[in-house]
């Protein structure tokens, strides 16, 4: 069943049943200032931080289901309801959500009277702007009760739901004309408050949330609204919200149209105050001053839009096939850019509270990024690498606010360093900006510690040089990727967590070909980035290191028909044939056929073969099989998940690409592309019903063949699955790759694809490239044209401005 419709043309996706299986999301802002809303305008708005700077309350795994918003409530002579349904359930005569780039309009209408309400927010402001206009379609006059609804955040979200007593006493309003202002411990600590402001006079104001909803009442049916006057409360502790009420007459035909701001403000500490416990508004004046009137709002959403053309103009397809289209050109785009500022924060399934920025995240999340807003990039980089240790090792995850290391998951993923040569040669690729290279850079965030970025990656490498096992592979620490194979935990109790307690690595043989292969495909990155730098010896000693690698894994990490996952903490295969369970696991083929490991013997091969054999299914690909039905204690966590979810042999999206990208490396093209369509959303819509998250963004994990239900996906957004399968789709199968020369043409592609084309903005450049398969070849180019000259070699070479034509013909 669907449950709606993509509207391309828009860049939208039309959501036209209310009662979706799940929450359908949307992301508002690209920087500093965010917004989560679903299709009922659920949702919540911070700064920055999701945790530290959140300034609107939600409840997750509520009942019901996405309770707490930016609530509108219209009581039409005693009829109650609101534009997004919820949280009102009133059956609407119309509902329709449009779910864009950066934001989303949702319109509802009951009884001749239609609320269409946009929500945005502006470029380079701290705030979300929402425009209500409502229309009368009737023949008589309409005299209505608009009441605005939303419930403060104490700031710390974490600390707002667990601290009741001391919280209960401190919330803090102000409220000064149609404004309302949370100020609570701005007194103190605190150098920001926030507001909510329309830009009309009101009929009346609430701040105290008992007094607006009644305390024992729902936000379905709250008091005031139902009883259709305002109580001009002002909190003074207990749960402080922000309510507007304004009545409103409509002739036939007339609408209205209201201006709602919800801003964020920092005060330097001399300028907080106007006088005695009055706050300094100034600030927040200004931002109402910028969208006070509906002509600055429409300019202030063209200018976004427009910004999302550019953005998205960068890299267009025209495949012939809508559905990888619009994947490729606008919504696989959109989500790397909201997984890029999120990470793995913030969304509806993660709750704002745990994680800040992943060190391995981050850098994984810059493939599907780089190419839109290269200088963001650069800084995330920096940012990332000052917070590695100076013995090549990382905090795991580190906070946006200020961008620090994350103490309370610390370190110890032995694959973190190696991404950060992920990140930077990606970069490099795409920018030809190799001074990034002499940045100086800290480690743990301490300056005199600081050494240039090429020597973090130099460390980065020595990291798993240094940290080898018996069988000269990597050791893996706390763990890999694979946060959830934990080899050296040991873990019996259920009150803690595999991620953080005592990672006992002392004497421990626990050893990861899956880091293996990452490090021959990035050690390579790293030889040829010295190479470019005139490095020649580093580069030398490197390759040395990295073709030890190669033959550690032909000789220890191959078990006959497939790579080996592992050795555990005594020096066990694990993910072996002679395992009875988890005898193949999906991590080790990705990353070994990606390096090309054993490619001239079979290895390859034989490796995808198996993962066809025994991992794929109708969904994808899962992780393992087969799957865990006890609990193994020398593995840890994998084995705590019921079979088929999650890392216990769930379709983990994330890495469904790698082994695509391992097919196009033996030039199977039908393989890779029939991994991809599997897990694509947009050919999911019509099966919405079961695969139950958003038809238009990756999901990190769909159930696998052993769960009770295949095909059900969880944790859809924040995932390294949106930028893994852009990069696949676009690098390796489209085959359109940023190189330090130029863009290498190299695609993979089933033998029946006749044609495609990429226009690709690169380096200052616009290259207009048409590929042509008339040979029906999975693999190979049998001549390059630029401007109609030909080429040697299969790279375009660069061009520092102008339009310039491609032609490459396959065979």
């Amino acid at each position: 069943m669907k449950y709606g419709y993509f509207d391309d043309e828009r860049r939208e996706y039309v959501i036209t049943n209310p009662q979706t299986p799940w929450p359908w999301i949307n992301y508002l802002g690209n920087e500093d200032f965010f917004s989560l809303v679903s299709n009922s305008a659920g949702g919540y708005a911070f700064y920055k931080d999701a945790k530290f700077r959140r300034l609107t309350r939600y409840r997750y795994n509520n009942v019901p289901m996405d309770n707490g918003g930016r609530y509108f409530y219209i009581n039409d002579g005693g009829t109650v309801w609101s534009p997004g349904w919820k949280p009102c359930k009133t059956e609407l005569d119309k509902y329709e959500c449009r779910h864009g780039m950066s934001y989303t309009q949702i319109t509802g209408a009951k009884n001749g009277i239609e609320a269409e309400t946009l929500f945005f927010i502006p470029l380079k402001t701290w705030a979300e702007v929402q425009k209500v206009k409502l229309t009368n379609t009737t023949s008589d006059v309409k005299k209505i009760k608009l009441f605005s609804f939303m419930e403060w955040c104490l700031w710390n979200a974490e600390d707002d739901q667990n601290n009741l007593q001391r919280n209960l006493s401190t919330g803090e309003v102000e409220v000064k004309g149609s404004t309302i202002y949370h100020k609570t411990e701005y007194k103190e600590r605190r150098n920001h408050y926030a507001f909510y402001h329309v830009n009309t006079a009101i009929d009346g104001y609430d701040t105290d949330r008992e007094s607006f909803v009644g305390l024992y009442n729902e936000f379905s049916e709250p008091k005031a609204v139902i009883e259709g006057r305002a109580t001009n409360s002002e909190a003074h502790g207990w749960s402080p919200v922000a309510s507007h009420y304004i009545e409103v007459e409509l002739q036939p035909g007339e609408s209205k149209e209201f201006i709602f701001v919800l801003g964020y403000i920092e005060n330097k500490e001399e300028d907080k105050w106007e006088t005695k416990n009055v706050i300094n508004k100034q600030p927040a004046e200004a931002v109402i001053e910028r969208f006070n009137t509906v002509e600055k709002v429409e300019a202030a959403l063209n200018e976004l839009r427009l910004y999302w053309d550019t953005l998205l103009g960068k890299i267009v397809l025209e495949s012939g096939d809508d559905k990888l289209n619009r994947m490729v050109n606008i919504w696989n785009q959109y989500q790397c850019m909201v997984t890029f500022n999120m990470s793995r924060s913030a969304s509806f399934f993660e709750v704002g509270i745990g994680r800040g920025m992943g060190f391995r995240d981050s850098n994984q999340d810059l493939i599907g990024f780089v190419h839109q807003v290269p200088e963001r990039a650069r800084q995330r980089i920096i940012d990332i690498a000052s917070t590695q240790f100076p013995d090549g090792g990382c905090y795991h995850q580190y906070q946006p606010l200020t961008k620090r290391g994350n103490d309370a998951i610390g370190g110890g993923f032995n694959d973190d360093p190696m991404w950060l040569i992920l990140g930077v040669v990606s970069y490099i690729k795409e920018t030809g900006d190799f001074s990034i290279l002499d940045e100086m850079v800290p480690f743990d965030n301490d300056m005199s510690l600081a050494q240039t970025l090429y020597d973090h990656l130099t460390i980065s490498f020595n990291h798993v040089v240094n940290n080898l096992g018996p069988n000269g592979l990597p050791l893996i620490g706390r763990a890999d990727w694979n946060d959830c194979l934990n080899l050296n935990c040991f873990s019996s109790d259920p009150n803690e967590s595999f991620q953080t307690t005592e990672n006992n690595t002392e004497g421990s043989k626990a050893e990861s070909v899956m880091i293996a292969g990452l490090f021959v495909v990035y050690g390579q990155e790293y030889v040829e980035l010295s190479k470019r730098i005139g490095k020649v010896d580093e580069a030398e000693r490197a390759q040395t290191e990295v073709n030890k690698m190669i033959e550690a894994v032909k000789s220890k990490g191959w078990d006959g028909e497939w790579f080996l996952r592992a050795y555990d903490f005594y020096g066990n295969k694990v993910g072996s044939d002679e395992n009875e369970e988890g005898k193949i696991f999906i991590e080790s083929q990705g990353w070994c056929t990606m390096a090309g490991i054993g490619k001239e013997e079979g290895l390859c091969e034989k490796a995808l073969d198996s993962v066809k054999e025994r991992l794929d299914c109708d969904y994808g690909i899962v992780l393992n099989n087969p799957a865990f039905t006890k609990y193994v204690i020398e593995y840890g966590e994998i084995s705590t998940y019921p079979a088929g979810y999650k890392e216990n042999a769930g379709i983990f999206c994330h890495n469904n690409p790698w082994i695509m990208i391992g097919e196009t490396v033996i030039g199977r093209g039908e393989k890779a592309w029939e991994y991809y369509k599997k897990i694509c959303p947009a050919y999911l819509e019509d099966i919405s019903d079961l695969h139950k998250t958003e038809p238009y963004v990756y999901a990190q994990m769909i159930a696998g063949k052993d769960a009770y239900k295949p095909g059900e996906a969880k944790n859809s957004w924040l995932t390294g699955t949106a930028a893994w399968n852009f990069y696949a789709v676009t690098q390796y199968i489209l085959g359109i790759q940023p190189d330090y020369d130029g863009l290498k043409i190299e695609p993979c592609i089933p033998a029946d694809w006749k044609e495609f084309a990429v226009k690709r903005q690169f380096r200052g450049a616009e290259y207009n490239i048409r590929v042509v398969n008339s040979a029906g070849v999975n693999k190979g180019i049998a001549s390059l044209e630029v401007d109609g000259v030909k080429q040697k070699g299969n790279t375009v070479p660069l061009f520092d401005e102008g339009t310039h034509e491609v032609l490459v013909t396959m065979g």
